[in-house]
């Protein structure tokens, strides 16, 4: 991709627009991170590309002073696979909600990252309806009770960070919804990463579902509450930084590091590059601590380049070199 001379600044990249989200929602937090983290891509504006669906998140093409498309309900990856095998120079990043992409978008969700082109998918997870005034979606809570579900709902919710490494994802990474500093340096993260990459961010709903994620993302908890993982580190968290993750057995289990003869040595360290994703499973469906940070990064060849090299092998092998030679290859006759 071609960089650009130009040193951009968050300003550049804000459109004229009005932003209409309801105030207090961590939207225009994610919208400020992806402005801010944009001239630290060395992209020009003119090579970003934003699409969505449908849904509150999907307004965020009309902020973003790029290139940028808002599409029909969960179709997005397929806009969005179109755009990037059309212009591989393109920076493109897909903008969705957890109904829009796991609702009438599950299909498209699982196959992009199944088929793993170099795009980026943010996804806004508040485990809530809140364009069409708070439905239960996919990622709802059993006994959430919400204008569809009035008496609880009784549906296990699919869990993002799961269905994604399910679906062979690549890049896997999760952030509060409150957390901008580490929010744009992820941003960065996944379009440095080849492949396609998809960030989870835990975005409160002030309206339909405030709070939804205040036990691990208040600013009084988060540090006990979140373990921030780092490839090549040790899995260790909390205000005093004692706590750690172990193996036993089949589970992880948190220790304390200095209780019970635990040392710093004991603790696991991250790998995130680890091309098996049993560790990066059992990450993402921990609950205490909730992982944040990049919990899965591995390195593998794109669809662009899978369909390049076809490509040029079957013009290597082929007796064809120009159309007409098709069209004449077989039995031939002439019309008098």
């Amino acid at each position: 991709m071609e960089t650009t001379a130009k040193k951009y600044t968050f300003k550049d990249f804000a459109s004229d627009q009005e932003v209409r989200w309801c105030p207090g929602c961590d939207d225009y937090v994610i919208l400020r991170s992806m402005q801010k983290a944009l001239p630290e891509m060395n992209v020009k504006k003119e090579d970003v590309v934003f699409i969505s669906g449908i849904g509150c998140s999907s307004r965020f093409p009309y902020y973003m002073d790029t290139y940028g498309m808002h599409g029909i309900h969960g179709r997005a990856p397929g806009i969005a696979s179109g755009v990037k095998l059309a212009n591989p120079d393109l920076s493109v990043w897909i903008i969705t909600g957890d109904g829009d992409a796991m609702a009438i978008g599950g299909n498209h969700f699982i196959h992009v990252l199944r088929r793993n082109l170099d795009l980026n998918i943010l996804l806004f997870n508040n485990e809530i309806y809140g364009l069409t005034k708070g439905q239960f979606s996919p990622t709802s809570l059993v006994g959430q009770k919400t204008k569809s579900s009035p008496y609880g709902n009784i549906q296990q919710p699919f869990s993002p960070g799961e269905l994604a490494i399910g679906a062979h994802a690549r890049f896997f990474a999760r952030i509060g919804g409150n957390s901008p500093k580490e929010m744009s340096q992820l941003f960065i993260e996944a379009h440095n990463f080849k492949g396609t990459s998809l960030i989870e961010i835990l975005q409160n709903c002030v309206i339909f579902n405030d709070g939804c994620f205040t036990n691990v993302t208040d600013k009084a908890v988060r540090e006990d509450k979140q373990i921030y993982l780092k490839h090549g580190m040790p899995m260790i968290f909390g205000k005093q930084k004692n706590k750690g993750l172990v193996l036993n057995g089949l589970k992880l289990e948190v220790v304390t590091i200095g209780e019970n003869g635990v040392t710093e040595n004991d603790i696991l360290v991250h790998d995130a590059k680890e091309s098996d994703p049993t560790l990066h499973q059992m990450l993402v469906r921990l609950e205490y601590p909730i992982a944040t940070g990049i919990i899965r990064s591995v390195n593998d060849i794109t669809l662009e380049e899978k369909m390049d090299n076809l490509t040029k092998q079957v013009k290597a092998n082929s007796n064809f070199k120009k159309t007409s030679d098709l069209f004449f290859s077989g039995e031939t006759y002439e019309v008098k």
